[in-house]
């Protein structure tokens, strides 16, 4: 038992008398925003796009590789601590992801529609998911530009 009072103490003094710094938060107020978002697009983009009778293509055979970087980029805004580094995380990966999403659902119609197999091809989960998740990521973005920043008071 003394050893530990005593171990304790010689820290203190160690440190000058000083006690340790508070610590610094990692999250912020978008961060919850941010994962949910992030974990869509990341597990979105490794699942199926496309569903047809024959098979299913997947994300990562194509454009859910840019998807798959944008989840990832969300996931280090949601991590670190600044608004407007999360801002822009939030706005860049949920437009580029957003992007992508409709740019490859006007690519299936284009294609079902040219060779006239309406309803052969259809949307699959990761789709839907990384679309979601670009959803979230955007909103949460529009959220934490629209609130104020919390200025710190001085002395508390």
């Amino acid at each position: 038992m003394a050893s530990t009072t005593s171990s304790a103490l010689g820290n203190l003094l160690r440190a000058g008398g000083r006690t340790a710094a508070p610590r610094k938060r990692i999250l912020h107020p978008g961060s919850v925003g941010m994962l949910t978002g992030a974990l869509l697009v990341v597990v979105g983009s490794l699942l199926p796009w496309v569903v047809t009778p024959v098979g299913s293509l997947s994300g990562t055979g194509g454009p859910g590789l840019w998807t798959l970087c944008a989840g990832f980029l969300a996931l280090a805004g949601a991590l670190f601590p600044r608004r407007w580094f999360a801002i822009s995380h939030a706005l860049l990966a949920g437009g580029s992801a957003g992007f992508v999403v409709g740019w490859q659902l006007v690519r299936l119609v284009e294609v079902m529609s040219s060779t006239d197999s309406w309803g052969q091809a259809m949307p699959g989960i990761g789709l839907v998911m990384t679309g979601g998740g670009a959803v979230v990521l955007l909103a949460t973005g529009v959220r934490l530009l629209r609130t104020p920043a919390v200025v710190p008071t001085p002395g508390g």
